[in-house]
């Protein structure tokens, strides 16, 4: 794993940890049986709103890690307003990770985001679209995101999560070429709010020719969350 990808998530938890959720994860997938551990934060101001996950895999999966973590794995986004009634907000996001030795390439995204909620915000939906460059693989690439919030039962239920489709060349056969050019994962989550704090459900990834996997899948987990 990049020791320096280390060293940065370490700063970034220590920083912004007063508020976060932190997340664990049992993967039902198939050759997946493993534990997954999620930081995330969501932070709005005056200026706009920050927003981060960190991503740890552990585990015998089917990279063949079973000691250790065999993947690291960020996003960061920022996003800017001038109005408290501005609903379309410039935005940036960096994401970037590894997976085991091999690194997962830098991506810079650049775009705009719109945000509708209704008026207790028990209801928010916001759909992104940036441009993607890909460091030393997709110079001019593009990313639409959907992302998500609905909380009923006075909040004791919770449906949220996010939808990604963007443009990345796979090469599943390592001959050099592209076996696929577009990439979509969401990641629906449903979770139980037994206490203000501690919440249990699940998340259901569901991909097509994502993650050097060919075609469509869908990997269930097993959840528990504490929120901060």
């Amino acid at each position: 794993m990049n020791k320096l990808l280390l060293i940065a998530v370490a700063l970034l938890v220590s920083s912004l940890a007063k508020s976060q959720n932190i997340q664990l994860h049992y993967d039902l997938g198939e050759n997946r049986k493993m534990f997954t551990t999620t930081v995330e934060m969501f932070k709005p101001d005056k200026m706009g709103s920050t927003f981060f996950f960190i991503d740890l895999d552990y585990g015998t999966d089917k990279r063949g890690v079973d000691n250790g973590v065999s993947l690291a794995y960020l996003e960061i986004a920022r996003s800017f307003k001038w109005s408290e009634m501005q609903k379309l907000e410039p935005r940036v996001e960096f994401n970037s990770g590894a997976v085991g030795a091999f690194p997962i390439e830098n991506a810079y995204l650049v775009g705009a985001q719109y945000t509708w909620n209704n008026a207790d915000f028990s209801k928010v939906f916001t759909l992104q679209a940036n441009f993607k460059h890909i460091q030393d693989k997709q110079d001019a690439s593009f990313q639409l995101t959907g992302v998500w919030g609905m909380h009923f039962m006075n909040r004791s239920l919770s449906f949220t999560g996010f939808a990604d489709f963007w443009r990345e060349d796979v090469d599943y056969t390592f001959d050099g070429k592209a076996d696929a050019e577009y990439i979509f994962l969401a990641e629906p989550q449903l979770w139980w709010n037994t206490t203000e704090k501690f919440s249990f459900g699940t998340e259901i990834e569901i991909s097509n020719n994502f993650g050097l996997n060919d075609g469509f899948m869908i990997n269930p987990t097993l959840a528990a969350k504490w929120t901060f």
